[in-house]
């Protein structure tokens, strides 16, 4: 690992824990409450102790003036909800629009065992390869997600989870971003499966102590954090889930003294 990619880690993160709050779903979902205004949602996570924001690249200019000094990543692959496939991730931007962008790292989403999962790892290679060249970090959004997936729940089957993890790190990821599988026991061989920091996404939106649960529950399997996007920026007070959480990553607390830092008991 190259001091560039060491001290940029740094500022995506805090000696090694997470918590990201992406907000990159405006080009997937549209302007949804907390996307809307989204320099102050930014101002609002950030003030209360999120370690860096993602956005897409032309969110940028929008970014900056309200992070309060937080790092910024920049997504580089995307899809709609309403064109014919949401799997199908194309790629919106390279490692040289995301320096122009002022980020501080990159992120690529790979959905393993759909159709698109042989180009887009060809394009996440392409990827790190680029980035080493910058000393730039990449955070490799591996999703088990596709037709040709078995069982009743894939998207969080721990075996699936494991192999999607791998391949971040096979393929050159620095930070790699999948699905929570339920509970610490089967989330364990998740994290196992990879030398590299291992983030869970937040997922659809819970109640606040099924959402602090949920990071408590990764953190005592061996997660390195969260990179969590609905939970925190849908939520009526995202200042407050976001002192939560971070409570947990960066605090190590339990789910209550978490829901106390968020001012929710």
């Amino acid at each position: 690992m190259t001091a560039g990619i060491t001290a940029r880690l740094e500022r995506i993160g805090t000696q090694g824990r997470f918590l990201i709050v992406p907000m990159d779903h405006g080009i997937t979902i549209g302007a949804v409450d907390g996307l809307r205004d989204i320099e102050s949602t930014i101002d609002a996570v950030t003030g209360a102790g999120a370690d860096s924001v993602l956005t897409q690249k032309g969110i940028a200019p929008r970014v900056h003036p309200n992070k309060n000094g937080a790092g910024y990543i920049v997504h580089l692959n995307a899809s709609t909800t309403r064109g014919p496939d949401a799997n199908d991730k194309r790629v919106t931007g390279n490692v040289e629009a995301a320096i122009r962008a002022g980020a501080d790292g990159v992120s690529f989403h790979i959905n393993v065992g759909s159709a698109y999962e042989p180009e887009q790892i060809e394009r996440l290679a392409e990827l790190t390869d680029a980035t080493d060249a910058y000393g730039m970090p990449v955070l490799a959004m591996t999703y088990a997600r596709g037709r040709h997936l078995s069982g009743e729940d894939p998207e969080h089957n721990p075996e699936y989870l494991a192999h999607a993890v791998r391949l971040g790190e096979e393929i050159g990821a620095d930070v790699i971003k999948t699905a929570y599988s339920g509970d610490p026991n089967s989330f364990e061989p998740v994290v196992a499966a990879t030398n590299k920091p291992v983030v869970i996404a937040g997922g659809s939106r819970g109640t606040d102590r099924e959402t602090v649960e949920m990071v408590r529950g990764a953190m005592d399997a061996g997660a390195a954090g969260v990179s969590m996007g609905r939970s925190i920026f849908q939520h009526e007070d995202p200042a407050a889930i976001t002192r939560a959480v971070a409570a947990i990553v960066h605090d190590d607390t339990s789910v209550d003294e978490a829901l106390a830092a968020g001012e929710f008991l």
